[in-house]
């Protein structure tokens, strides 16, 4: 697999927390999954693409208000796993949320993705 086609995956699932409606999370999650993906995220382990679409949609829900996912680093593929890091910023310099995901692609699709967040702060000025 290349590194290209695990960052078109890759930037593919994080475009769904950016849409720009709710309806649109899916459409853009079976782009970049498989149905049966196995999701390892900070409550345990789900699978499926509605799984996924869940923990979406609660990012896109955050209190503070809709935020922004941006991949902020290249993506690594050593073997068989890629891995990126990304930050979510919610509006005028709220809660911010980094992280590294590790994504397995079968097919040129993520089948596992493992979510390792980070720290919550402020944003940087």
């Amino acid at each position: 697999m290349h590194e290209e086609t695990a960052q078109s995956a890759i930037d593919t699932f994080i475009s769904a927390f950016n849409a720009s409606e709710d309806n649109y999370v899916t459409g853009l999650l079976s782009q970049a999954l498989t149905s049966d993906v196995v999701f390892w995220g900070p409550l345990g382990r789900s699978e499926g693409i509605e799984a996924v679409e869940r923990f979406v949609l609660d990012i896109r829900r955050h209190p503070a208000g809709a935020g922004t996912m941006v991949r902020c680093s290249a993506v690594d593929m050593p073997d068989e796993w890629a891995r990126y890091q990304w930050v979510f910023t919610t509006p005028d310099g709220g809660p911010r949320l980094a992280g590294t995901d590790v994504v397995h692609l079968r097919r040129s699709l993520i089948d596992q993705i493992i979510v390792f967040a980070g720290e919550i702060g402020p944003s940087a000025s």
